[in-house]
């Protein structure tokens, strides 16, 4: 198979026309860089001067596309043009041809050709001198590393300050995309939050809302039905209340990880007297002790949450909770009566059991909800292990 030629940039292009032109005109006018009575000028006349001139424009094609196969060909090119009388424009193409190679090259070529002209300059300036014993014998090292060493170094120096600002791009867009990254974590965990908050404030009264609505549907008794109105109308209005308390959340600019009137285990009793309102026979058994905020916080959500539970789903019977500090934790238990009821139920979506799923593992907490044989019979319980030693390294850090 045919192997394609590489594809000249259109700029390289131009450089390469320019130089033939203006080689050509220097040559038309009769300007040569030497006179033909110079020793070393082995092809005197002016036609000679011309093959160097055009192999090194040809050079000039493969600038870019092709940088070390250019300089490869115009390195014997310019080795010609020393032994005839030289053209101006074929030393200037030359030069380019080096600082190119360099620019564009691979890396291993960039950091090798310095070297090497490097080399070749201090070489062309010693040995010269050595041999002659003159001192315009070093002028032969200057020019050589003029022509070669100079452009080869600007090359070098271009090419690592343009790789420094290629890099500080990347650095900048890495960094660009990790502050996303966390602004979309961010956000993700926040929504999260507030959809547990949402859950966790409106579930139980709108749960227990849909039973009584329910039993007052289905019971013709005026006394029944006043009573489960009067239960309806206590649970919307404690439901409206919490519904604003989350709209001011959702609305403060603050920043706070919390809103500052979040409940507390003070508000367990109350808690448990609105559950007891609604139907259920709650029997609570707390230990009173002082707990960080977040753990005083998923405690209340997990037996608020576990109390809703009980009242959509639970079967006739008694409701207990506790809370006990043991081993550096605090242990939230809720255990409800489990199998068939006749009374109405809610609907449910699954939705609480995730969410305190999620406030305890927040904490590096443990979390199990399933149900279980007791002496009284097959209960369900939920159960968390909520660390309080670790939540106060935390919150004092």
């Amino acid at each position: 198979m045919a192997v394609p030629l590489p594809r000249p940039r259109r700029f390289d292009v131009h450089v390469a026309l320019g130089g033939l032109l203006g080689g050509l005109l220097l040559w038309g006018v009769g300007l040569a860089t030497r006179p033909h009575t110079e020793a070393y000028v082995l092809l005197p006349g002016r036609w000679p001067v011309l093959l160097p001139l055009v192999v090194m424009a040809g050079c000039e094609l493969l600038r870019r596309s092709a940088p070390r196969t250019a300089l490869l060909i115009g390195t014997p090119a310019i080795v010609l043009d020393t032994v005839t009388q030289g053209n101006l424009v074929t030393i200037l193409m030359y030069t380019d041809l080096m600082y190119a190679a360099v620019l564009y090259g691979p890396p291993a070529s960039a950091h090798r050709i310095p070297r090497i002209t490097g080399l070749l300059s201090v070489a062309a300036a010693v040995v010269p001198f050595a041999v002659w014993r003159e001192p315009e014998a070093l002028l032969i090292g200057v020019i050589t590393g003029l022509v070669s060493f100079g452009p080869a170094a600007t090359g070098l120096i271009v090419r690592t300050h343009r790789d420094a600002a290629e890099a500080a791009r990347l650095r900048a867009e890495q960094t660009a995309l990790l502050a996303e990254m966390d602004r979309t974590q961010a956000v993700t965990a926040e929504r999260a939050r507030m959809a547990r908050e949402l859950h966790d404030m409106v579930a139980n009264h709108l749960s227990a809302i849909a039973i009584h609505s329910t039993a007052a549907l289905s019971l013709d008794d005026p006394k029944t039905s006043q009573e489960a109105l009067v239960v309806i109308r206590e649970n919307s209005v404690e439901g409206l209340a919490e519904m604003r308390r989350l709209i001011g959340i959702l609305r403060d600019s603050s920043g706070d990880v919390e809103p500052s009137a979040a409940p507390t285990l003070d508000g367990l009793g109350a808690l448990v007297d609105g559950a007891r309102t609604n139907g259920l026979d709650v029997i609570l058994d707390a230990e009173r002790s002082e707990v960080p905020a977040p753990v005083e916080l998923a405690a209340y959500r997990i037996v608020q949450e576990s109390l809703t539970n009980a009242l959509k789903h639970a079967a006739p019977g008694r409701v207990t909770v506790s809370l006990a500090r043991r081993d550096g934790s605090l242990v939230v238990s809720v255990t409800s009566p489990y199998g068939d009821r006749d009374a109405p139920r809610a609907p449910g979506s699954g939705a609480g059991l995730v969410g305190m799923r999620e406030r305890v593992a927040l904490l590096d907490g443990t979390f199990a909800a399933a149900p279980e044989d007791s002496p009284e019979g097959k209960i369900w319980v939920v159960r968390a292990t909520l660390p309080v030693s670790h939540s106060l390294e935390g919150d004092t850090a």
